[in-house]
């Protein structure tokens, strides 16, 4: 089946299905071993080195900070030498570091933060070069239901990372080996990666080839992108949705678990292993609100873009605006009903996760072939910088800064109060997509045969 689906010729619905699961399959195992690393963990890992919640948002921070610097590299290096081989090492080096983590001692916690930074090389060497690989293999809507597959494995992966994480907690009685359980996944990525993945030539499907497309520096490269309305203001819608979502990560399980102490008497973590069941639950509910997120982004913008070219920005936007109200609901509701909460948190999520698919789009029709890996690579610079890169830390700052005692009413009071900075930056990223919604048409690049080829600008 997998000769047959990855044959030379035409694209047969067999080597789309292949070639779209593998790769999905790939991205998933990637980004489950980022999640299994720390988040399904948090009260565990609070509990055995003894942090607050300042030095609790440095475990997201730190990491997304390594990851944010590193892009620019890789987008360079993506852009001119073989992609698959660049991803096939930053993540073999991505599953080294996390399984040396898992054998940090509990009086070096600065030694965690340190392998949590290097774990940023994979992170940067896939989600920068990765999507321009699908830009080179499929073009117009069959590219967006390619992009779809493919993000379906952040919220999918990432809601696996929880679900795995606590699990094996629960079972091996130690946080530690939620670490251990990544390097193998990494290992069966590399192995795909390496020998079902195929290095397309950048652009070769579209009217524009590499070949006929003229390099510039990567100053020029920079100046073009920073030209471009469309790619600079969803890249700041999109940072919108990084702090939301960096937010979350980190920061939902811990949030839910203090709201169990506090509202319904559930014992605190004092000794580990402490009860993970609100990881667990959270990374279901971050697994089906990804899948229906991602997948109803795609379809709306698809039966949207019948009817106005500028469909892409407004589901964008409509996905932030809409999960804003659902998102502040679930925090307040957090101390009267868990059930509710749960309810809106799944329907921020989902919301949320509309635009995954579509921003990546969007990025690869307003930029020119050969300047897609940079571009991806700014977009992650930027998007982490102001988005998830601060986030975690910044809310765990105000919760420590807002605590009046250290009893469990005010440990749960104040990284709720935190916590509804979210809703209002989602407000904000929907605002940044309507925007972009206005350049959209006049910054598209053409993908018509027999355009005229012309000197990058």
């Amino acid at each position: 089946v997998l000769l047959l689906g990855f044959a030379p010729g035409p694209p047969t619905p067999l080597s789309i299905l292949v070639r779209a699961s593998l790769r999905c399959s790939v991205k998933g195992l990637v980004h489950s071993s980022l999640s299994l690393s720390c988040l399904g963990v948090l009260p565990d890992i609070e509990q055995y080195f003894g942090i607050n919640d300042g030095k609790s948002g440095l475990l997201q921070t730190v990491f997304i900070c390594s990851y944010m610097f590193l892009a620019p590299v890789f987008g360079y290096l993506g852009d001119r030498y073989n992609r698959k081989m660049i991803m096939s090492v930053g993540i073999s080096f991505w599953s080294i570091v996390t399984l040396a983590s898992s054998y940090t001692p509990k009086e070096y916690f600065w030694l965690l933060l340190l392998t949590r930074g290097l774990v940023g090389v994979g992170e940067a060497s896939y989600s920068t070069i990765a999507p321009t690989i699908i830009a080179d293999l499929y073009i117009k809507e069959r590219r967006t239901q390619m992009l779809s597959v493919f993000y379906f494995a952040i919220p999918v992966g990432s809601g696996l990372g929880y679900i795995v994480g606590s699990k094996v907690d629960d079972l091996a009685g130690d946080w530690h080996w939620a670490l251990r359980v990544t390097p193998a996944l990494g290992l069966v990525a590399v192995v795909l990666l390496l020998f079902v993945v195929k290095e397309p030539k950048r652009g070769a499907i579209e009217a524009r080839p590499e070949h006929t497309l003229q390099r510039t520096s990567w100053l020029g490269d920079m100046k073009a992108l920073c030209r471009n309305p469309s790619f600079v203001l969803s890249t700041f819608g999109f940072t919108a949705v990084a702090f939301v979502t960096g937010s979350l990560a980190l920061w939902a399980p811990a949030f839910l678990f203090r709201a169990a102490v506090f509202t319904e008497g559930r014992p605190p973590c004092v000794k580990g292993p402490c009860d993970t069941s609100d990881s667990l639950y959270f990374g279901i509910i971050t697994v089906v609100s990804g899948i229906l997120g991602v997948a109803s982004g795609a379809e709306v913008s698809r039966r949207l873009r019948l009817r106005t070219p500028r469909a892409d920005p407004l589901v964008c936007a409509l996905g932030l605006l809409l999960s804003a109200p659902f998102l502040y609901l679930a925090i307040v509701f957090a101390q009267a009903s868990p059930i509710a909460t749960y309810v809106f948190i799944f329907l921020g999520e989902t919301f949320l996760s509309m635009n995954w698919a579509i921003v990546a789009d969007i990025l690869l029709y307003v930029v020119v072939p050969t300047r897609r890996s940079t571009a991806e690579a700014f977009q992650i610079v930027l998007s982490h910088l102001l988005g998830d890169a601060g986030s975690p830390y910044l809310i765990g700052v105000v919760s420590d800064s807002l605590k009046q005692t250290d009893s469990y009413l005010w440990q749960f009071r104040s990284l709720q109060l935190s916590l509804l900075t979210c809703s209002f930056v989602a407000v904000g990223g929907g605002a940044f997509f309507l925007a972009t919604a206005l350049f959209i048409e006049k910054d598209r690049q053409p993908r018509t045969p027999g355009f005229t080829t012309l000197p990058l600008q």
